[in-house]
């Protein structure tokens, strides 16, 4: 129970590793291609608000990608690392994540586009995640069936 429980919570600790360090680098990106002017006060909450509304949409899209792969590798990891490879981890953390874009969103002027693409791609990705991350299902191996006599005659 002990180790189910350590293995649990490193589980979810090593998933928001990678998922704060996949943040950063997407948000690193998209400053890259959009960054903002000099000598502006980027802990104005007007401002980061003016700057997000001028987003070219093609820098949308690649934080709408990161985004939804952040979701997917954070996801996966936790569900991967989780005791028993159960989804409960990859879940919570999924969900966390979309809880957070959920509130960034609602916080700053996105377009409508951006919005339902990634209530549309991250609960994808956490589904996606998660069943790749599960462990291998044993097969079922399937009855063999013996023939009708109806359907079967020799001769006949």
């Amino acid at each position: 129970m002990t180790v189910s429980l350590m293995r649990s919570v490193g589980a979810i600790i090593a998933s928001l590793v990678v998922a704060m360090a996949l943040i950063i680098a997407v948000e690193a990106i998209c400053a890259v291609f959009h960054p903002f002017p000099p000598g502006v006060d980027t802990s104005d909450f007007e401002v980061v608000g003016a700057h997000v509304a001028k987003y070219p949409h093609w820098v949308l899209a690649i934080g709408a990608v990161g985004w939804g792969g952040t979701t997917f590798l954070s996801s996966w990891v936790a569900t991967r690392l989780g005791a028993g490879r159960h989804p409960a981890h990859g879940i919570a953390i999924g969900s966390l994540l979309l809880l957070a874009a959920g509130f960034n969103m609602f916080m700053l002027p996105y377009p409508l586009w951006f919005e339902l693409a990634n209530l549309l791609i991250i609960p994808l990705a956490i589904f996606g995640a998660v069943k790749l991350g599960r462990a291998p299902q044993p097969q079922q191996p399937v009855a063999e069936q013996e023939p009708d006599d109806q359907t079967h005659r020799n001769g006949d």
